[in-house]
């Protein structure tokens, strides 16, 4: 087959190559699975604990947006597939989204793709290489995490029928990712049109579950046919076969449009640049327009998650009026309603998810610093302080404009339907959540700005706050360890006499994390 010549010895060298980016995936995931088992009888360990633990998730709809519909939850296995089942899916997904990227158009960026083929190579071999990386990742993720569950205690069919659900969402969204590799202009482009396909079927699967929809609506997203497989509850295999079917339909599609697209150039193509120099021509403008294009998609991602939330609090005050066992925790205690702290609940998943908007933009500066971009402008009267101030001023408004806007439209429509909610006390809520993104992004700023070898403690920062904001209370932390989350010192300000004193404190920490990062930038290296 001359379309996919040379496609054994590129994907046997491009697996070792790329082995140490796969890897940290598996370990993540897997371990997601097998720590669930590991912990539920330490956590849970008598029949009282877990009829709590059932009456608890199983009326909270902010955990379902997130962790899908909780089953079963009286054994180890049931508690894995709650936990780790829609989390384990999303990450392999996203997985699989980022190999193919990283090894087709990224390639085609940087010039390596064009050196490869000069030799014998077929047109369709490096998408094809790409794929068939990103798929046999996600066979090996799920039978890693098989086995590794397994031998901590899973049972054999629960965990297998779990662990096909991260191999088979890795399989779907590795044809997605072939079919955005064609239609974007670059890679970045790629990543964002894969990543957004991956946001929205994730989102729409979290606001069925949460509004506790008719059942036949899980078939709406892909992320429902996986939930119909019912690990520990059911694990029905045949959904898995409309997860091969569409893996194998979009892998089609993208070695189609493959084969037609001129290299380096995508379905979408760029527009050309302005004739003479604007506002770009400033640090400050030009900070802007490299992180223009991202902005915007955020921010109107974000005007969505506001509108898609805003709708969901109408189902969802009729189960939380509906005698729910739901405990406020954290800020969402001390609000004046079940259902404003429900919301709470929510802008907290918003300003993670803000958190992960920012710490991109701070990755940004260290990416323009690897492509010798950084250097140049240095070279002139351009301070480091001033440069690094550019991005930082972006890194820190951009999140802020976003959880301001989730709270505006989220306040509207929830008011609409709910006249009992103030939509200015939803608003005055995600103003109040601002500086606990802060400190998360000022946090990817230090390890950029001093040690730029050590920058995934930014991205590792947004991880800990998840976990210890969705899943500490879950498993009984101690305060103090709940209070390493600065979303933990946010307060309701619903709440009779709201404290303000965690949240000055998470401020200062955030300024003395951006201190050491230009403290930092001034003295080290740039590449």
């Amino acid at each position: 087959m001359t379309a996919v010549a040379g496609l054994r010895p590129l994907l046997k060298v491009a697996l070792v190559q790329d082995r140490r980016n796969i890897a940290p995936w598996v370990v993540l995931i897997t371990a997601l699975s097998a720590s669930s088992v590991l912990a539920y009888a330490w956590v849970f360990p008598d029949e009282a604990s877990r009829r709590q633990l059932t009456a608890t998730l199983g009326s909270n709809p902010a955990l379902a947006l997130i962790f899908g519909p909780a089953r079963d939850l009286s054994t180890a296995d049931g508690f894995n597939a709650w936990r780790a089942g829609a989390l384990g899916a999303f990450f392999a997904a996203l997985m699989a989204v980022f190999i193919v990227i990283r090894n087709s158009r990224a390639d085609e960026d940087s010039g390596q793709a064009e050196l490869l083929a000069s030799g014998v190579m077929g047109r369709q071999t490096r998408l094809a290489t790409a794929m068939a990386m990103a798929a046999f990742a996600s066979i090996a993720l799920g039978a890693v995490s098989w086995l590794v569950t397994l031998a901590c205690g899973g049972g054999p069919w629960d965990s297998l029928a779990l662990s096909a659900t991260f191999a088979g969402s890795g399989l779907m969204f590795t044809g997605v990712a072939g079919i955005a590799a064609n239609i974007g202009s670059d890679a970045r482009t790629a990543n964002t049109l894969a990543v957004a396909v991956l946001g929205v079927a994730f989102i729409v699967r979290g606001y069925l579950d949460a509004a506790q929809a008719a059942p036949w609506t899980a078939w709406l997203t892909p992320f429902g046919w996986l939930e119909e497989v019912r690990p520990a509850s059911g694990n029905n295999p045949w959904p898995l076969l409309a997860a091969v079917a569409f893996a194998a339909l979009t892998a089609g599609l993208a070695l189609a449009l493959n084969r037609n697209r001129d290299f380096g150039m995508g379905l979408i193509a760029p527009k050309p640049g302005p004739g003479r120099g604007g506002r770009e021509t400033t640090v400050w403008g030009l900070a802007f327009r490299l992180n223009r294009g991202s902005v915007i998609s955020w921010l109107i991602a974000f005007a969505a998650l506001g509108v898609v939330f805003g709708f969901l609090a109408g189902p969802v005050s009729d189960v939380l009026g509906d005698g729910s066992a739901f405990l406020p925790t954290g800020a969402s205690a001390g609000s004046s309603s079940m259902l404003f702290a429900f919301l709470v609940q929510i802008l907290q998943i918003v300003a993670i998810i803000a958190a992960v908007f920012g710490v991109q933009i701070v990755m940004r500066i260290y990416a323009e610093e690897t492509d010798y971009r950084v250097e140049p402008l240095l070279a002139a009267s351009l301070s480091r302080a001033k440069y690094l101030a550019s991005n930082a001023v972006i890194a820190f408004a951009a999140p802020a404009i976003a959880l301001l806007i989730t709270g505006a439209v989220l306040g509207v429509v929830v008011t609409a339907t709910e006249p009992g909610i103030s939509a200015g006390e939803v608003f005055g809520q995600a103003a109040a959540t601002i500086p606990a993104v802060w400190v998360l992004v000022a946090l990817a700023l230090a390890a950029v700005g001093a040690r730029p070898d050590a920058r995934l403690v930014g991205w590792l920062g947004v991880v800990a706050t998840f976990a210890l904001t969705l899943l500490g209370p879950l498993f009984r932390l101690w305060d103090w360890v709940l209070g390493i989350s600065p979303l933990h010192h946010v307060p309701s300000v619903t709440a009779p006499h709201p404290d303000w004193t965690g949240l000055l404190i998470v401020a200062l920490v955030g300024l003395a994390f951006t201190t050491v990062a230009f403290a930092g930038f001034r003295r080290r290296d740039i590449l």
